[in-house]
């Protein structure tokens, strides 16, 4: 199952400009390899040749890069500052920034890299996942010149310890943390980051039951407090009166409780529609949300249950049911 996704220039790290050339490769390229950087893959073609709206949607992530990225580390991220000098065996501890991504958004992850011009990416072991993982000090600077002053959680509390750690062994840097952006959500690329890390278009189709039934909504969950005991209801209310709708508390009797957006109605839908055609995802998920729009448009019209079997048929290969990914036509 080839797969066509952009290569860029590695020169793009210090003008940003959008690379020129494509990649491709085919599933088994990176499926079976447990490192895989962008030397492992066949440069062709010209990218505005072979796909102008790819070459649209990179120019979106080069404009919307440090908000984008800032909500994509505080969803599926984690950011690590040593709390020693030494490990036990005597090795020097240094910090790093991860990023983990589905196997299936590895394109994304690649596409970051050289974006930032720092950084591997990994396969977990058994596990249908990469890890991009930033460790050395240029890259740190980078990413984090890129988001602070952009994120939105608890996870600043992490950024500015990092930050405290680079002042330390670099004074010079003098790095100023910045607090937590409290700007509108919709006023930049920060929700759509989150949303590719941990929101889920969901489309309901109950049509074997006593009562048929067809619902679409979009649904984002987080734990209910983070690694230090910090709860999330701030941000979370933030993102629900954002879509006009309500925080739910879920799992309630599990021992990691969760709170609940989850859109609905017309309004809050379009909302979301609106905001994500401003400020684009980047990853698979896109294709997930443009087969939802679809759907989306026949509940707008009133004739979603004449377009029943259309949405049966989008909703199979939404999600986990997706097997085949077109990076050139993702926007």
């Amino acid at each position: 199952c080839p797969i066509i996704l952009p290569a860029l220039n590695l020169a793009v790290c210090g003008d940003l400009s959008v690379m020129t050339t494509f990649m491709l490769f085919s599933c088994s390229d990176f499926w079976d390899n447990p490192q895989v950087t962008s030397q492992n893959f066949k440069f062709v073609r010209n990218l505005n040749d072979c796909a102008p709206g790819l070459s649209n949607r990179l120019s979106q992530l080069l404009l919307n890069l440090a908000p984008y990225l800032a909500g994509l580390i505080e969803g599926d991220g984690t950011i690590v500052v040593p709390t020693s000098e030494r490990s036990a065996k005597g090795k020097l501890n240094y910090p790093s920034i991860q990023i983990a991504f589905a196997a299936k958004d590895y394109p994304l992850a690649l596409m970051l890299q050289v974006l930032i011009g720092h950084g591997s990416i990994s396969k977990r072991t058994h596990q249908a996942a990469y890890i991009y993982t930033i460790n050395n000090f240029q890259g740190i600077i980078k990413i984090v010149g890129l988001i602070n002053g952009f994120m939105r959680t608890p996870k600043n509390l992490d950024l500015l310890r990092l930050i405290y750690h680079i002042n330390h062994k670099a004074p010079t840097l003098n790095i100023v943390g910045l607090p937590i952006d409290t700007s509108a959500l919709g006023s930049n690329a920060w929700f759509a980051g989150f949303i590719e890390a941990d929101g889920s278009f969901q489309v309901r189709t109950s049509l074997s039951t006593k009562y048929p039934r067809l619902g679409i909504s979009f649904e984002l969950t987080q734990a209910r407090v983070n690694h230090d005991g910090i709860p999330s209801l701030r941000y979370m209310t933030v993102i629900a009166e954002f879509l006009n709708v309500k925080v739910n508390s879920i799992r309630n009797d599990r021992k990691y409780p969760e709170f609940r957006v989850r859109t609905s109605t017309i309004l809050s839908n379009t909302i979301l529609v609106d905001y994500l055609l401003a400020y684009p995802l980047m990853g698979t998920k896109c294709m997930d949300f443009k087969d939802w729009n679809t759907i989306f448009d026949y509940f707008v019209a009133g004739t979603e249950w004449a377009n029943v079997n259309h949405i049966v048929e989008l909703k199979a290969r939404m999600n986990n049911g997706r097997t085949e990914f077109n990076w050139t036509n993702i926007h």
